[in-house]
């Protein structure tokens, strides 16, 4: 986001307007302001929210925050701590997000590392494994920037010995490229109607909603382990507690994480057709 400052010190801008150029919708600055984090520092004769150059300044720290991943409540406790001034945060922010576009650049190159593998055995037909690996690309270029064991780790630590854990590497392994973009392809559509169900203002619980929860179960079903509405359930505490979880829906829409978990309760206690 360019910088506000020298253009709107003096100028104040309505919140249709701060919507527009922020990226962001009315709705979310009305839940921002409904939560504290985010005030207006004035209102119009007839009530409009009328946003300055410091709220601007706020709001970019806002969305840098939100796309680190972090919590609003954690931004608004950085945000309104009396020991820390704005040039503090801001140079922070800048340090996290130089470190984030460093690891960045090594995923990148090391994706340049796999299509100029791709291109090598694309046009080098039945060349074997040890020749295509005999060019520039060396194994470990294809895995820079990755840390795959955080994850593994992680997920064998709370579910290893669980037999949806097992499950789930089992179907996995074999899965194709096609069967994994179909698999992401089938969830963003997923989580877009989630999102746009919340944008429109359509209650968690509406038949409209409840549709898409049990598409989401359904997914799941499908493509890693049998889950039950229970298990679901159980799921849906996940999506609020666990802040990468949070932090994935809430980059759509302010307050998604929460939408689709309600969701997916009430899809779970819903009575069987």
């Amino acid at each position: 986001m360019r910088p506000y400052v020298a253009s709107v010190a003096d100028k104040q801008y309505r919140v249709g307007e701060v919507a527009k150029f922020a990226g962001v919708s009315i709705r979310t600055l009305h839940h921002y302001d409904q939560i504290g984090i985010l005030r207006p520092s004035e209102r119009s004769t007839s009530g409009y929210r009328l946003y300055s150059a410091d709220d601007l300044l706020r709001l970019q720290q806002i969305q840098i925050g939100r796309s680190q991943g972090l919590p609003l409540k954690k931004i608004l406790d950085l945000l309104d701590d009396p020991n820390t001034d704005r040039r503090t945060i801001l140079l922070r922010q800048r340090a996290a997000l130089r470190e984030t576009l460093a690891k960045t650049g090594t995923m990148i190159a090391s994706i340049d590392a796999a299509l100029q593998l791709l291109e090598c055995n694309e046009t080098t037909q039945r060349k074997s494994e040890s020749a295509i690996m005999s060019t520039t690309i060396q194994p470990q270029d294809l895995f820079a920037g990755f840390d795959p064991a955080q994850y593994q780790d992680e997920a064998a630590r709370r579910w290893g010995e669980s037999d949806i854990y097992n499950e789930s590497i089992r179907r996995t392994k074999d899965y194709s490229d096609g069967d994994w973009r179909t698999l992401r392809d089938d969830i963003e559509d997923i989580e877009s109607r989630f999102a746009e169900a919340l944008r429109t203002g359509t209650a968690h619980d509406s038949p409209q909603t409840l549709a898409i929860a049990e598409a989401h179960r359904q997914h799941i079903d499908r493509w890693f382990y049998a889950c039950s509405p229970e298990m679901h359930h159980s799921l849906a505490a996940m999506y609020t507690g666990d802040p990468r979880f949070s932090a994935h829906y809430e980059r759509r829409i302010t307050g998604l994480a929460e939408y689709i978990a309600a969701a997916i309760k009430a899809n779970s206690n819903a009575p069987s057709s």
